[in-house]
């Protein structure tokens, strides 16, 4: 049975704020919150990628600690800046 778009969306929702570890859930939760609504198609097939990724593989990649594979980091930095600009106006 194909996955419907809504039930996906909810899928990659619920996987951006369940990640394993806590600072993750707070970069990919909210991020998915504002943004997977009005992702183009090939933008939901990245991020769906993305997710599968280990926690200890993406923190330092969106941190900036380690270099990203090339695929994502146009990606991870706009997930990046819109961390950081959340944090500032904490």
């Amino acid at each position: 049975m194909a996955e419907t778009p809504e039930a996906r969306l909810k899928r990659m929702r619920m996987r951006s704020w369940r990640r394993g570890t806590k600072e993750m859930d707070l970069i990919l939760g909210p991020w998915a919150d504002a943004k997977l609504a009005t992702m183009d198609a090939a933008t939901l097939e990245l991020y769906d990628r993305l997710l599968e990724e280990n926690d200890q593989d993406l923190y330092p990649w969106v941190s900036g600690a380690l270099p990203c594979p090339t695929e994502y980091c146009e990606l991870l930095g706009t997930i990046a800046d819109f961390a950081r600009s959340r944090h500032l106006k904490l």
